[in-house]
């Protein structure tokens, strides 16, 4: 499942029979999260983690997510800033804003966060972790474009559905990006995405503590995929200072029982 795959610079958005079956597998994903059990995942240690929608969705779509770390024994919660429309005005101003909020979600300092953000949510979880430093103990990301050029995503017509205009992102907003944080980072994503470019989601460089993991899945029901849940329980269960890459944790499969 884990991969460090090569991104060509010659991608396109992915096909529109993936994108077209969208809503059908989504639902089939939910379906099948609502079969599953998480008593056989990692116990959390109580640590804050903070979950960011995707593009045109808010704590409804993450709320599963959400209730699933909850379940683990996480102390978690939705970004707080309701339907994501994408980042109104100049977008590091705005990121700066997003931060400073985020850091009030967990007022004591001295607390860690994990961040775990799906499709746009994941760049905001990126860029946020990369202003609050020291006080992020890792980054998630779901299905999330952080190398995408607009050619290789179908979200732009919905950003532009919800601003009247196209997202804009110059080379140095690009490269700014595609930088990872400084601290580990898991991007997880699938093949079979029908929103975004798979390649658009991988994270190259060798830094030991980033990795990138595959899934089976849409990009709309990443967020409550049992795949993904295995891996973000996996992820979160890691002590500070004690990250291994997913391979060598690997989860036990989930129950055939009823999320409770």
């Amino acid at each position: 499942m884990n991969l460090q795959p090569e991104a060509t610079s010659t991608t396109s958005a992915p096909p529109l029979v993936l994108l077209g079956l969208e809503p059908l597998r989504a639902a089939l994903e939910y379906a099948r999260m609502r079969l599953a059990d998480a008593s056989g995942m990692p116990r959390g240690d109580g640590h804050a983690v903070i979950v960011f929608p995707g593009l045109a969705s808010d704590r409804h779509a993450t709320g599963p997510l959400t209730s699933f770390c909850r379940q683990l024994g996480y102390d978690a919660q939705d970004w707080g800033r309701g339907f994501n429309t994408g980042p109104q005005g100049e977008p590091n101003a705005w990121l700066d804003e997003l931060a400073d909020h985020v850091s009030t979600l967990a007022p004591d300092r001295a607390s860690d966060l994990s961040l775990i953000g799906w499709s746009l949510g994941g760049i905001y979880a990126r860029e946020v972790a990369k202003r609050l430093h020291a006080r992020v103990r890792q980054v998630i990301t779901i299905g999330t474009p952080f190398a995408a050029a607009s050619a290789e995503t179908h979200a732009g017509l919905v950003y532009r559905l919800l601003n009247g205009h196209r997202p804009a992102l110059d080379s140095a907003m690009r490269e700014q990006l595609l930088t990872a944080p400084e601290v580990p980072t898991t991007s997880v994503y699938s093949r079979t995405d029908g929103v975004v470019a798979w390649q658009a989601c991988i994270q190259p460089g060798r830094r030991v503590d980033i990795e990138n993991v595959e899934v089976q899945g849409s990009h709309c029901g990443l967020g409550w995929n049992t795949q993904v849940l295995e891996v973000v329980a996996d992820r979160l269960s890691q002590p500070r200072g004690r990250w291994r890459p997913f391979e060598a944790a690997r989860p036990k499969p989930m129950a055939n029982a009823a999320l409770g």
